[in-house]
């Protein structure tokens, strides 16, 4: 299946929208299969850090608004609630936002 790629700019505009809105802070992009409650093919998967104030469905708002704004599916993961390996693994695997390439 062909899955379009992401284009960063236009996810930083997008991403910048939902900062404002919403107490969170996107990190970056997981590896695809990342977040447990996605999936879809063409859904990208975020590490984000919650802000004073983040609650369970403004959360959840941020998925859907994101998703909406991007056009596929948004599964979010909090920093605050990886444990174990997780943890440990999901800071180094996350691709930052920052960088200028495209995303599949």
């Amino acid at each position: 299946m062909y899955v379009p790629p992401i284009d960063l700019t236009e996810l930083r505009t997008h991403v910048a929208t939902i900062e404002a809105k919403y107490p969170i802070k996107v990190l970056g992009i997981l590896p695809r299969g990342s977040v447990g409650h996605l999936f879809h093919m063409m859904g990208l998967d975020l590490l984000a850090e919650k802000r004073p104030g983040l609650s369970l469905l403004d959360l959840c708002g941020a998925e859907i608004d994101l998703g909406e704004l991007i056009q596929r599916p948004v599964g979010i993961v909090l920093v605050s609630g990886l444990k174990g390996r997780e943890a440990d693994e999901f800071p180094r695997l996350m691709q930052p936002i920052e960088s200028d390439q495209r995303v599949s």
